[in-house]
């Protein structure tokens, strides 16, 4: 069953319609992007800062990015654009547009009030594990990256995730609400939207969701909590389908240049984004686990039809 409308990937066609939104003229040095000029645009507004960071850092670092209609068109998305298209049973972007890099990442967090009965995630996945229907579960929207992280967790830990519970809120302040009244056991985030109230005492953090400690977090990632699970909130560029020869060539030189480059470093760490970098066809087999993954979680919570095996010719058995 279809759960939302589907979101178009047809970035092509998007990307020429959001040009105007990248924020930059046709600028850059002489020297560089002579194999193409490139706007850099957002795929929906939650991409808007990404955009605008991108093509701040690919000016200062020398290429010709644009606004013109004959520039071509580097779309930036991510994870909750791959995961509406996987509950829509919908074409993936391996199938309608050309991988380039990835770049980023927002890591996300398990949170409970600071009052919680569950002292730290061992006890929490205990009580998931065996009662995984008693424990009601909150972050954003259903089928977005807070969700999906659940169904990851509930998968690491063995759980039965057909019975996990989870609640979908607007805004992390609505979820804030409903844990600190009491209607949900704990609740996953960005990293970035908590991280306020976890240094004021409000809330703790049983798990972060990347492989490694965060520093300033006094808390485990989930693969030193025994749940193999490394996670973020991630977002990537992606020229048009078929993109090919110098200009894809141009735009990965581009991609790679930028970040690595101050001024992306600078609004990484401003935006509370992790780097990821991942770029060509490393990125794009990457891609093809990642739309595997996310399938399959979606299946093991129920939101999508198990009998479906209509995935585009992009799926690979057994992911």
């Amino acid at each position: 069953m279809r759960r939302r409308q589907v979101i178009a990937l047809g970035l092509a066609l998007a990307a020429s319609g959001l040009a105007g939104a990248a924020g930059c003229g046709a600028r850059g040095a002489p020297g560089r992007g002579v194999r193409g000029r490139f706007a850099i645009v957002p795929q929906g507004d939650r991409w808007t800062r990404v955009a605008g960071a991108l093509a701040t850092a690919a000016w200062d670092a020398g290429f010709a990015v644009s606004r013109h209609d004959q520039a071509t068109p580097i779309t930036v998305t991510g994870l909750p654009a791959l995961a509406a298209a996987a509950l829509d049973d919908g074409p993936t972007l391996l199938d309608t547009a050309t991988p380039l890099a990835r770049l980023a990442g927002e890591i996300e967090v398990v949170v409970v009030p600071a009052a919680s009965k569950f002292r730290d995630f061992e006890e929490f996945g205990t009580q998931l594990l065996a009662r995984p229907g008693e424990t009601v579960l909150a972050g954003g929207p259903r089928g977005e990256p807070d969700h999906l992280l659940f169904g990851l967790v509930a998968q690491g830990l063995g759980a039965d995730t057909r019975q996990v519970v989870y609640t979908g809120y607007p805004s992390s302040v609505e979820v804030a609400a409903a844990l600190l009244g009491g209607k949900v056991a704990a609740a996953a985030g960005a990293l970035a939207d908590w991280r306020h109230d976890i240094r004021t005492g409000r809330f703790r953090v049983l798990a972060v969701s990347c492989a490694h400690r965060v520093d300033g977090i006094d808390a485990p990632s989930l693969l030193e909590s025994g749940v193999r699970v490394d996670f973020a909130a991630w977002c990537a560029v992606v020229g048009p389908h078929g993109m090919t020869g110098d200009t894809r060539d141009a735009a990965l030189e581009m991609c790679e240049a930028v970040s690595g480059s101050a001024p992306w470093r600078e609004a990484c760490r401003r935006r509370g984004w992790s780097a990821l970098p991942l770029f060509g066809d490393d990125f794009a087999a990457w891609l093809a686990t990642e739309i595997g993954r996310t399938r399959g979680v979606f299946r093991d919570l129920g939101l999508v039809d198990t009998n479906s095996t209509t995935c585009g010719p992009s799926c690979v058995s057994g992911h």
